[in-house]
């Protein structure tokens, strides 16, 4: 964090503003805070945290600007800081009155005037714009009139994205764009493996408390270093887990429980990536990431903003899902009304018919599950279209899920393996001590049905499985179904391959 501290110094001492974006939980505004104070503490400037989340609702700036002034002045009675800010504001002049509160409330300070606008990306719409266009005015004019000497914006999106979000209201930001203000855009990245073992470590350090290397390695491989995620599974693992009990080693088995129970607890910050879900443009990226689709396009807009958002990463350029967790996240949220249905209504299909000797009879399952599409695929169609926030596309992917979900609920877990570009979705269902590897391809994406075998042949090799189960859906509505359901057996590179068509 030095050499970040670093970089945010050289911006504030060179009069600066600038955009912070990272997704949401993964340190910004702590960030922020610790900056605000240290800055303070130094002695050399004013320094204001402000956040502008409650703004969200005021889209006319009729509104939204008096908010802002008014957020900004209870921020600084918040700091203890020189009173005297918007004591004359007009709030009819609704294009000038921040600016004017700002330079009036300069012009009386002995020292510098550093603000951190947290939540920027909240403003939308007219408040937006005239927001940043305020910015810009007491920007430009600063060696004349004075100003705020540096201003950060700190959100989850790039400012790329708030140029995005401005263009469909037709509003013409002209020569004179309030983005041409900000100099630098600075993205929070995510703890690397040694990191995590760094930050455990003090943990261990403090307490006595060790963590396995193995269970430092798992927390990673899930996390992909999210640190939100880092954090919130450490802290399960210590205090609901072990009970604070020091003389408990952390193992995988504390790491993966903790995962579970944050996954179960389901709180603020999986629903705000279960909100973004709904969002049209977070579809149109995340669909095709369910179902292994092409995206030819990974500049667009919505692409970038999927990304900024902390949902999706490249990884040796592959996109996939940010981390294993969200990835489980995801699909969850999507099908949870499935699971809910098949709970409720098909008490046929119960778990327990499925589990033998403690192993899964998984091709009874599969043959199963193709008699329930069969009968309930136009169902869940229309559900998909309307309550699911229109994922038909990815419909057969998240209904089988759902279907090997319930299964495995009591015992054990899908490791799902998501990434555009592939064609297919690769599911490990792990129960026991025993792996059972799928694979789920659309017909119209199978070039070469070789080729799917020996796909499938190589994916349970990898899990080392003897066996692996490709289930493929063809969604040609026209074509009986007697055609479309059918298994067969097949051996590939000595592999037992159980083929099911839906």
């Amino acid at each position: 964090m030095r050499d970040l501290y670093t970089e945010l110094m050289d911006l504030i001492e060179g009069e600066q503003y600038f955009l912070i974006h990272a997704a949401r939980q993964s340190g910004k505004t702590t960030l922020l805070k610790a900056l605000t104070r240290q800055l303070n503490a130094g002695g050399k400037y004013y320094a204001l945290y402000c956040s502008l989340e409650a703004i969200e609702e005021f889209s006319d700036p009729d509104r939204g600007i008096p908010a802002i002034v008014k957020a900004v002045k209870s921020a600084l009675d918040d700091y203890r800081m020189p009173a005297g800010f918007a004591d004359n504001a007009d709030y009819s002049d609704i294009a000038g009155v921040l600016k004017s509160s700002f330079s009036a409330y300069c012009r009386g300070l002995d020292k510098p005037l550093v603000v951190f606008f947290d939540e920027a990306d909240c403003l939308s719409n007219g408040t937006l714009v005239t927001f940043l266009r305020q910015l810009r005015n007491g920007y430009v004019n600063r060696p004349d009139i004075p100003f705020i000497h540096s201003a950060a914006l700190a959100g989850m999106r790039n400012l790329r994205d708030y140029k995005a979000q401005v263009r469909p209201d037709s509003q013409t930001l002209g020569t004179a764009s309030p983005f041409n203000i900000v100099t630098e855009y600075i993205s929070l990245r995510n703890f690397t493996r040694d990191e995590v073992e760094l930050l455990y470590g003090q943990h261990t350090a403090e307490t006595a408390q060790v963590f396995d290397p193995a269970a430092d390695a798992y927390a990673f491989e899930r996390t992909q270093g999210q640190p939100w995620l880092v954090n919130a599974i450490a802290r399960e693992a210590v205090e609901k887990i072990t009970k604070n009990d020091y003389a408990q080693v952390i193992t995988k088995n504390h790491i993966e429980g903790a995962i579970q129970n944050i996954i179960l607890a389901r709180g603020t910050h999986f629903d705000s990536l279960i909100r973004k879900l709904r969002e049209p443009r977070i579809r149109k990226i995340i669909a095709p990431l369910i179902t292994g689709e092409e995206i030819m396009d990974r500049t667009t807009d919505d692409y970038l903003y999927a990304r900024d958002l902390g949902l999706i990463s490249e990884v040796n350029g592959k996109t996939e899902a940010a981390n294993p967790i969200y990835a489980e996240i995801i699909i969850k949220a999507l099908n949870q009304g499935v699971q809910d249905s098949i709970e409720n209504t098909y008490k046929e299909y119960c778990p327990p018919r499925y589990i033998k000797d403690g192993k899964i009879d998984m091709d009874f399952l599969i043959k199963d599950f193709q008699n329930y599409w069969r009968e309930n695929s136009e169902i869940w169609k229309t559900k998909y279209q309307t309550e699911l926030y229109q994922y038909d596309e990815a419909a057969p992917h998240l209904v089988l899920q759902a279907f090997l979900q319930r299964v495995i609920n009591s015992g054990g877990r899908i490791i799902r393996e998501m990434a555009l570009g592939t064609k297919r979705a690769d599911l490990c269902v792990l129960y026991g001590e025993y792996k059972y590897p799928v694979e789920l391809k659309l017909l119209h994406n199978i070039r070469n049905y070789a080729d799917s075998l020996n796909q499938i042949s190589g994916y349970a090799d990898k899990c080392g499985s003897d066996s692996g189960w490709l289930v493929i859906f063809d969604r040609d509505a026209d074509k009986p179904w007697d055609e479309k359901i059918y298994t067969k057996e097949e051996k590939v590179n000595g592999k037992r391959i159980f083929v099911a068509g839906c």
